[in-house]
């Protein structure tokens, strides 16, 4: 099913020049200036970019730009990055080269441009070594409000989503 970004939203992506990859999805509420800045850190991309959103990207635009989680009261933007770059839908095996080659700049530059971390890849998430990786990445910076959602967005309710980061 295809997904529409909400109203206000101005979304751009960065992927791979061979097309793979997304490594950077961001969300800028047009009517919202010179706010805050979330880090959401999902599994894998799939089909979210510049004109179409999917089931989980459109869950946080929600929940952060409307359903007024105090958390995200002040939140203008939102740069989506992944564990792993590639794009798939379907069979995701998590794979080293699944990762693509720039993606841990991506998310560097996310978190370091971010007020805001948001982990969202889920509970049932299996790939802990890359968890870990990232994990580094995000204890490396500092003055961050980390957070994390109790089940991955596609799987998300609006009440009780968010707790504190145990990493």
């Amino acid at each position: 099913m295809v997904y529409r970004h909400l109203d206000h939203i101005d979304a751009k992506a960065i992927y791979s020049t061979c097309g793979e990859y997304r490594y950077l999805l961001t969300l800028q509420h047009s009517e919202r200036e010179n706010g805050q800045t979330a880090c959401v850190i999902m599994q894998n991309p799939s089909v979210a970019g510049n004109e179409v959103a999917d089931k989980s990207v459109q869950f946080l635009e929600t929940l952060i730009f409307q359903k007024e989680y105090p958390e995200f009261a002040r939140v203008s933007s939102i740069l989506i990055v992944n564990q792993f770059a590639r794009i798939q839908t379907k069979n995701f095996k998590g794979r080293t080269s699944d990762i693509g080659p720039e993606n841990d700049k991506h998310i560097q530059s996310a978190i370091g441009k971010s007020d805001i971390i948001l982990i969202a890849w889920g509970k049932t998430n299996p790939y802990t070594e890359r968890q870990q990786a990232i994990g580094d990445m995000i204890r490396l910076s500092k003055n961050k409000r980390i957070l994390m959602t109790k089940k991955h967005p596609s799987r998300g309710s609006y009440q009780d989503f968010i707790t504190a980061y145990a990493g």
